[in-house]
This record gives structure tokens, C-alpha cells and sequence, in this order.
């Protein structure tokens, strides 16, 4: 452009107006200057042009501040302006001051310098950013504003972006609690087209715990006491950082006492001082303790817990087989299902007992080698076993409400809580019983004698015939040998049948009594419940015995062949 009009001096000033440099400065054209002294002024003109071009920062001089822009001198007759916005400081500048700009144009359509402050800035910034990237340096920024998969970074007074990945060495639960803290940050990539800036955080805290973990790697040892800061909670622990390296804080470690959540006992942020129990760098793992900073609480707990002596402790957990009582933090004792009532079957332990509820016990066992207390809470009444002998003496009659029946024979509610057992010997004294069902049923209202009372043992023997006068001392009255009775068969046995002849009573015929000289089983003549018809041989009112001989069968069924 220069060239052109240096070159031909003499062409016409009308004809070089749409030359760019001439439309800009138009206004130095006044027709009493000589094209000679015109062009030297042009010359020196260009000159200024020389030492600017578009692209570059140039430095500045504010002519004045308007409401919405800054007009600036760039050294040209024309003046540039800069929007008000671009500056950061606009409520201090004044005339007279020097900024940096970027020239992007020369001139725009409409002839006008076109001028950024937010791209010097960049500009300036960039460089240093791309300097620090280089050179693998860190740079200061401070978190701004949370956005969709990160946040954004005032760099340098420039955006960037942080991932929400690179924040820190684990997830970071609120981002918001971060907002307008400054960090340092490593720049991980740069596009200056696109003005992208990528940082992170947390490649500077790997390196720092690198460094911190090979300094520790040379320091810790098992034993040792260290303090930490709690990182992370689960359910089985907690996770320590001790300043580099993490320890696992076991929930079975924390306490000598029971604890059901590590939450319990430690928070996140909490700073707490811990044991080194067990170092593996292998398997890069540190266990650590705190129960074993204080003192071991079954130290001496025989004497603290004499057997016999009575206690008070907090129910903490319940099984199937006894519920376990707290009686100090890291002292629990059991008591055992069959520890819990006299009386009362216990069919489990929360029927008796439930979580957080004090009960008062009594101990009865201390094992300080294996950590265990045995208690029992029916030990602190007194035990009824011990009193019933002399409440209910042998021969004593009471009434009781059959509660259950067994094939041997049947329980009755004494009192409370306490049964006796009618045996099935003990039902009749004439008949003999196959089943209990055939005398009594369950809810019956019976009267029943006391045979025998075992505290000890804790069993009582109760008779139901025993509440009745024994026939047998009248029945030799009343069945005089000789008499003729009818009856039915009611069992078959290997040497005879038993027959009942009525009023409860059983009479036994032999086999040499059936009349029958060729049988050798009742089975070959008779079926149950077959009517006969006998005669009593003997009465025996001392073992209770009735024999009996057939004289007769009755014919039975159309289809059986009767036996004479």
C-alpha cells in the first residue's frame, strides 16, 4: 500500500481516496499543502503505521470514560473505544491512564479501530497459562461456579474448566462448600483456538500424597501412635488419613465396647489419635486401633464381678439362646435362656427380655482368659422348687387344669409356671391305659394327689386314681371265684387275652383257658372286640389282677365261623 503511493507521486489526491490509508486520514488533505509536502506528511504518517498491526497489544492512552465505553488514543488522529464492560477495574480508571488493548482491525466498515481489553487480557494470561503448562508448573485459581460435569476456574482473571473427576482424590459429596476457595491447579490441556483451558486438582494432591506416603513408607511402624484425620466411613470401618496413606480404622477395633455403626464413635473431618496395628505395603494396607489406646477392661473383672454378686446392665443384643447384658463399656455377660425363670419355659429370649431394657442379675460364672460372664436373672428371686416340699407335702390333694398330654402320660398346672406329671400308670386303677386320651383331655379340671415333689430336678408326681379309694380292697367282695360274667375282648397277647367285664375292669384269660385245644395264638379264634362270655378263676386285689376263663363265644359276624 505504501508503495503504491510512493510510486506514483504524481497521481492525482482525488484518485488515491479509496486508498485505505488515505480514507483514514482524509482529513490531512488541505489543498494549500503541495503534493510534495502532502506526501511527506503521509511518509511520516506511515511511519506510526510501521510499529502497529492488526493482531498484536498495543498500549493506550484513555481519552475519557463514557457510560458504556472507554475512548482510547492509539496514536492515531482517530480515536478508538473499548465497551466499559471488558474492564474489571472500570470504576477506577481516569484520563490520562495507559491500557493494553488488542488491535483486531485497523479499521472496521466503518472506518473505525476495532479494539478488545478482554483479549489483551486473554492474550496476556494465555501466555503465561501456556508458560506454566510447559514447564509442567502449578497456577493459583479459584472456584467460581458449579456447572454441568465440573467447575468453572478464574485463571488469571480467564475461565477454565475444572472436572468434577480432577476436584480431588475422592468424590467430593458438596461442591458447593468449595465455591470461592483458591487453590493451585495443574493445567492438563490447552486450545488456544477454542480458548480451552482444562486444570486439575487433583494431580497436584496425587503428587503431594506420593511424596507424604514414601516419607511415611520410612517412618511408620507397628506400635506406633500417629494422629489422623477420619476420610471416609462404611459400615465395617473407617478409613484414616495419616497424612499421605490411608489406615483402616476396623469397627471391631474401635471400642472395647459394642458398637453397631463406626458412625457411632467417629465422624468425617474428625482428627483422633490411633495405634498402628499391622503394616503390609504389599498389599498396601495399614490396620489401625483406638480400643488399644485405652485400658483392657477384663483386667481384674473376677474381682470387680465376684460370682454371686448382683448386677445391673443394659440388654445390647438377644439370640435364640440367652440375651446379652452390658455391664461396662467392653464388659457383657450372658444370660442364658435356661438362666431367665424358674418356672416359666422359655421358648425365647425376647418372650423375656428386649434391646435397651436394664435388668438386675446375679453372676454366676467369670472366665477373664476367654472374655465371658455367665449371669442369670431367675437367680434373683428365690427359687419356688425350693419351697414347694413344704407347700404341697406327699398325699397332698389339689385341682389342676390338664395342660398337655404325651403318649406316657399327662401335665397339670400345679401353680404358675409349674406342672405335674400324672403317669399313665397313675390313671386307673383297674384298667390299663394305652393313651391318656382315654381318661382325661386336655383343659380338664382334674383332682390329682402329690406323689412326689424332686426340687432338684424340678419334677412332680401327681396320681389321678390315687384321688380315689382302691377298689381292688372290695373287689374280692364283689367277684367271688366262680362267677359268670360277659365281656368283650379288648387286646390279644402273645400268652392270652384281655377282656373287659365291666365296671373298668380287665380280666386275663390264658391260653389254657380259651377252651381252645389246638390254638396256639389268641388271633386263630378271636378278633378285638369280640363279645365272650367268662368265668372268674382268681381275684389278686394285690397285684391288681383278674383271672378269667372262656366258657363261651358268642357268635360274632355273618361271616365268621363261630367257635364253640
Amino acid at each position: 500500500m505504501t508503495d503504491t503511493v510512493t510510486e506514483t507521486p504524481q497521481q492525482p489526491i482525488e484518485d488515491l481516496a479509496d486508498e485505505p490509508i488515505l480514507r483514514v486520514r482524509a482529513d490531512l488533505y488541505d489543498e494549500s499543502y503541495s503534493d510534495e509536502e502532502y506526501q511527506e506528511m503521509l511518509a511520516m504518517y506511515e511511519g506510526t503505521m510501521a510499529s502497529i498491526a492488526e493482531g498484536e497489544i498495543v498500549t493506550s492512552k484513555i481519552l475519557r470514560v463514557t457510560d458504556n465505553a472507554v475512548i482510547l488514543d492509539l496514536g492515531f488522529k482517530s480515536e478508538g473505544s473499548v465497551p466499559l464492560e471488558e474492564f474489571s477495574d472500570a470504576g477506577e480508571l481516569k484520563e490520562g491512564d495507559e491500557v493494553e488493548v488488542f488491535l483486531e482491525h485497523l479499521e472496521d466498515q466503518d472506518g473505525a479501530v476495532v479494539l478488545s481489553k478482554k483479549k489483551a487480557d486473554f492474550m496476556r494470561v494465555w501466555e503465561k497459562i501456556r508458560q506454566a503448562h510447559e514447564s509442567d508448573e502449578p497456577v493459583e485459581g479459584t472456584l467460581v461456579k458449579k456447572i454441568k460435569g465440573g467447575v468453572v476456574v478464574n485463571l488469571m482473571g480467564v475461565d477454565a474448566f475444572l472436572p468434577g473427576s480432577q476436584i480431588a482424590l475422592r468424590r467430593v459429596p458438596n461442591i458447593d462448600e468449595l465455591l470461592g476457595q483458591s487453590y493451585e491447579f495443574k493445567i492438563i490441556k490447552l486450545n488456544k483456538r477454542r480458548r480451552n483451558i482444562v486444570v486439575s486438582r487433583r494431580v497436584i494432591l496425587e503428587a503431594e500424597r506420593a511424596s507424604k506416603r514414601e516419607h511415611l513408607m520410612k517412618e511408620l511402624e507397628n506400635g506406633q501412635l500417629r494422629t489422623g484425620v477420619v476420610k471416609n466411613i462404611t459400615d465395617f470401618g473407617a478409613f484414616i488419613d495419616l497424612g499421605g496413606v490411608d489406615g483402616l480404622l476396623h469397627i471391631t477395633d474401635m471400642s472395647y465396647g459394642r458398637v453397631s455403626h463406626p458412625s457411632e464413635i467417629v465422624q468425617i473431618g474428625q482428627e483422633l489419635e490411633v495405634k498402628i496395628l499391622d503394616i503390609d505395603w504389599q498389599r498396601e494396607r495399614i490396620s489401625l486401633g483406638m480400643k488399644q489406646l485405652q485400658n483392657y477392661p477384663w483386667k481384674g473383672v473376677s474381682e470387680k464381678y465376684p460370682v454371686g454378686s448382683r448386677v445391673q446392665g443394659k440388654v445390647v443384643s438377644i439370640t435364640n439362646y440367652g440375651a446379652f447384658v452390658e455391664l461396662e463399656p467392653g464388659i457383657e455377660g450372658l444370660v442364658h435362656i435356661s438362666e431367665m425363670s424358674w418356672t416359666r419355659n422359655v421358648r425365647h429370649t425376647s418372650k423375656v427380655v428386649s434391646i435397651g431394657e436394664t435388668i438386675e442379675a446375679v453372676v454366676l460364672k467369670v472366665d477373664e482368659s476367654e472374655e465371658k460372664i455367665s449371669l442369670g436373672m431367675k437367680q434373683t428371686e428365690q427359687d419356688p422348687w425350693m419351697v414347694l416340699p413344704l407347700k404341697y407335702p406327699v398325699g397332698t390333694r389339689i385341682t389342676g387344669n390338664v395342660r398337655n398330654l404325651t403318649s406316657f402320660g399327662a401335665f397339670v398346672e400345679i401353680e404358675a409356671g409349674i406342672d405335674g406329671l400324672i403317669h399313665i400308670s397313675d390313671m386307673s386303677w383297674t384298667k390299663r391305659v394305652q393313651h391318656p386320651s382315654e381318661v382325661i383331655t386336655k383343659g380338664d379340671e382334674v383332682e390329682v394327689v402329690i406323689l412326689n415333689i424332686d426340687g432338684d430336678n424340678k419334677r412332680i408326681s401327681l396320681g389321678l386314681k390315687q384321688a380315689e379309694e382302691d377298689p381292688w380292697l372290695k373287689i374280692g367282695e364283689t367277684l367271688p371265684i366262680g362267677t359268670e360274667l360277659k365281656g368283650h375282648a379288648v387286646r390279644l397277647m402273645d400268652k392270652g387275652i384281655v377282656i373287659d367285664i365291666g365296671n373298668d375292669l380287665e380280666g386275663f384269660a390264658p391260653m389254657s383257658q380259651l377252651g381252645l385245644e389246638d390254638a396256639t395264638d389268641p388271633s386263630e379264634a378271636v378278633i378285638e372286640g369280640q363279645p365272650l362270655e367268662v368265668k372268674v378263676l382268681e381275684v389278686d386285689p394285690i397285684h391288681h389282677r383278674i383271672v378269667v376263663a372262656v366258657i363261651n363265644y358268642p357268635e360274632f359276624t355273618e361271616d365268621r365261623k363261630s367257635v364253640v
